[in-house]
């Protein structure tokens, strides 16, 4: 009996660079840290300062995704990351104590947040919709490999 060969490529499709990501997960962090300062509502339109930080949290959950799993299809990492700030934002609906407790501190606050809002879940479809955006365009294999090339559509 003879053992069927398996073509890795094809399994396993060719992995995102980390050092792409790295980047953009910092500049995203950034971003959204400052879509809630102080000094953007008196710059950003409220519309800004109300729902980038929630828009901006999804895609940094979609972009941590492919920084643990690079190779991942670009559907399975959006389902995946929709999936998880669903279920944060759902947790948002239970407050027993301890977690109440746990939520009093900024950084899990930043992480779990603090109340349930619908609104929320159309800023993670929104957020996870630019990760996807930023992964086709710039993170994944295909393409650097038409930057590479030299595409057409993109002056030098």
């Amino acid at each position: 009996m003879r053992r069927m060969q398996t073509d890795v490529s094809r399994a396993v499709p060719p992995s995102r660079s980390r050092v792409l990501l790295v980047p953009a997960l910092l500049l995203t962090v950034v971003l959204g840290l400052g879509s809630r300062s102080g000094m953007a509502r008196h710059v950003l339109p409220r519309f800004l300062t109300d729902y980038a930080g929630d828009t901006l949290w999804a895609t940094l959950v979609y972009l941590g995704v492919l920084l643990l799993w690079p190779w991942l299809s670009v559907w399975r990492a959006a389902t995946g990351s929709l999936g998880f700030a669903f279920l944060i934002e759902g947790s948002q609906l239970f407050h027993p104590p301890w977690l109440d407790a746990l939520r009093s501190h900024t950084l899990v606050a930043l992480v779990l947040g603090r109340g349930f809002l619908v609104s929320d879940l159309f800023c993670y479809a929104a957020g996870v919709a630019l990760g996807v955006g930023l992964d086709v365009a710039f993170l994944s294999p295909a393409a650097r490999r038409s930057d590479a090339k030299g595409s057409p559509s993109r002056p030098r």
